[in-house]
């Protein structure tokens, strides 16, 4: 006889990058929804995981990681944003960063707490929060530049607020935060002593010029800062699932308590292979300039087509305004655009609580050129 099962998480179903990818195969349609690369990655890291299997290395990591990876990871941080963070105490290799972020948040949160999250917001953030009995509080980003209002920030911090979600590079609006919002963060912490989770996953995706400003390079706030990466990312490797969280040693001994009894370590190869990999620099310093020739060929095909764009400033994802083309709601036009013209996309309102649409769609640049060809096509066909 069946049971009924209490929901923990009553309002969540399967999210909307599983649907629409489902979608794309159902009608056979070009899939620039779900974030990952349709391109290989570098033959010499499969190598690298090839002959550590052959080695041997195919049973559990320690806790925490592979000790060559968190000691090259750590060297990495140190060279690249002046952060010294010690790989026996303050960093952890995460089941990808999205464990990473349930573990950080629910490592530190008691029920009744609150929690900052600027909207849009990528959808991990959410479960966490509700699993421990906290509550998010959703703070609009400014519309169209999706820039940080700090007052309006401020306004929201009670006695209660334990944490704020900082995402840079940011998914899905690709902005970034500036030097002005570092100092803001600063003050928050030192006003209030909250907590700080940065999601820095698109680090090393930054356009035109522009740096990719860690919040572990502040010293103030890496006292109270989570900073979650990705190599899935970094290396086109999402399928791998390797992420990873550094923080302070006072919060990462509690983060440690929850990670051992929820994936306790990643697969022990590829930790190795990522290891010795991480130690060629220009893996992950030629990244920006891969994927903004991946925008802007994107953007360049389509500049005569009815959609408006927003340049991203960084990360996997382009998004574009239909406001020109149809009143649907970005969900129907989403599901439209899949149907009748083969291009999958995510529709941006689902990054809000409330569902706000400004009649936008996010596209995944991540893809070969011919891929990003085809979509542009489309995408120029395109009039009602």
């Amino acid at each position: 006889m069946q049971q009924t099962i209490a929901s923990k998480l009553p309002d969540i179903g399967v999210n909307i990058f599983s649907t629409m990818s489902a979608m794309a195969q159902q009608y056979n349609a070009v899939n620039l929804a779900q974030g990952f690369p349709d391109f290989l990655p570098s033959e010499e890291l499969i190598g690298l995981v090839h002959a550590y299997m052959l080695q041997g290395f195919n049973q559990y990591a320690p806790l925490a990681g592979a000790k060559p990876l968190l000691e090259n990871l750590a060297a990495k941080v140190e060279k690249l944003y002046g952060a010294s963070y010690d790989p026996a105490t303050d960093i952890t290799i995460t089941c990808g960063a999205t464990e990473a972020c349930y573990t950080a948040l629910t490592s530190i949160l008691e029920e009744g707490d609150e929690v900052i999250i600027p909207e849009p917001s990528f959808d991990v953030y959410l479960p966490a929060i509700q699993l421990s009995k906290a509550k998010a509080v959703f703070v609009p980003l400014t519309f169209p530049d999706y820039s940080y209002d700090w007052d309006l920030i401020r306004s929201k911090i009670t006695s209660r607020t334990k944490i704020i979600i900082i995402n840079s590079p940011h998914n899905p609006t690709g902005s970034i935060i500036t030097e002005e919002d570092i100092v803001q963060i600063q003050k928050l912490v030192e006003d209030f002593g909250i907590y700080v989770l940065s999601d820095e996953v698109y680090e090393h995706i930054v356009f035109d010029g522009k740096k990719h400003l860690s919040l572990s390079a502040n010293p103030v706030i890496r006292e109270n800062c989570f900073v979650i990466g990705s190599f899935g990312k970094t290396f086109h490797v999402t399928g791998w699932r390797l992420g990873y969280c550094i923080a302070p040693a006072y919060m990462m001994t509690e983060f440690k308590k929850v990670h051992q009894y929820n994936t306790f370590s990643p697969v022990t190869p590829m930790q190795l292979a990522v290891a010795d990999f991480i130690k060629r620099e220009e893996q992950y310093t030629s990244l920006p300039d891969f994927f903004q020739q991946k925008r802007d060929l994107f953007l360049n095909h389509i500049k005569d087509s009815r959609f408006d764009m927003i340049p991203a400033s960084g990360t996997y994802f382009q998004m574009l305004s239909y406001k020109k083309i149809s009143e649907e709601n970005d969900i129907d036009f989403a599901a439209r655009l899949t149907k009748e013209f083969g291009l999958a996309s995510i529709p941006v309102s689902v990054f809000y609580h409330d569902k706000t649409d400004h009649h936008l769609l996010r596209f995944c640049i991540a893809k070969k050129e011919e891929t990003l060809l085809k979509a542009a096509d489309i995408l120029c066909k395109i009039y009602a």
